[in-house]
């Protein structure tokens, strides 16, 4: 009996390792290192919280953010902007409301309404070069609106009439941190 014990404990251990090596690698395999987490702030409306009117629609104020933990290597940051909650042409696309690219890292975020010396403001789901805040319609549930924030290891060269697949692709390889910041809105019944 004790030896079916000590054989039993002695399975139990070794598939216990392998699984915490398992759990242990980096997501995607590889052997890369997992990214850094950036950590991101903001006093207009807390994460995952219901965003104030004074940011909504397409006059609505762009608002600030504050950037912390990015590793010493980031250059600059990109933020893609955009309601998760919308399908569009009966796809998988959604509603992307705004992006901005080579924010400076040594600004450590964005000012409420303004963007840093040298960010690049791309086209939004409108076709234009600003910040298109939440504009979902009254109904039942709210809409998730994701600012990615991601810290990369270079600034882009990227005309301002580049979209979010310009974009990506053109972060394909610098990113060294990423963060989400969520805000939900829905618009008033008249």
């Amino acid at each position: 009996m004790t030896t079916k014990i000590v054989r039993l404990s002695t399975i139990l251990l070794v598939l216990g390792l392998a699984a915490g090596s398992a759990f242990a690698q980096p997501a995607g395999g590889g052997g890369r290192p997992p990214l850094a987490q950036l950590v991101v702030e903001s006093t207009a409306f807390e994460d995952g919280g219901i965003v104030p009117d004074k940011y909504a629609g397409r006059t609505g104020t762009q608002p600030g953010f504050k950037f912390s933990n990015a590793p010493a290597t980031a250059v600059s940051y990109a933020i893609i902007f955009h309601d998760l909650d919308v399908g569009l042409n009966n796809g998988t696309g959604d509603v992307l409301h705004w992006i901005v690219w080579n924010i400076p890292a040594s600004a450590n975020g964005i000012p409420e309404g303004s963007l840093p010396a040298g960010a690049v403001q791309g086209k939004n789901i409108a076709g234009a070069n600003a910040y298109f805040g939440p504009g979902a319609p009254p109904g039942p549930r709210y809409h998730h609106y994701t600012f990615e924030i991601y810290a990369l290891n270079a600034n882009l060269d990227l005309p301002n009439t580049a979209g979010r697949d310009e974009l990506l692709a053109a972060m394909q390889g610098k990113v060294v941190a990423k963060a989400a910041y969520v805000g939900r809105f829905k618009g008033k019944a008249q």
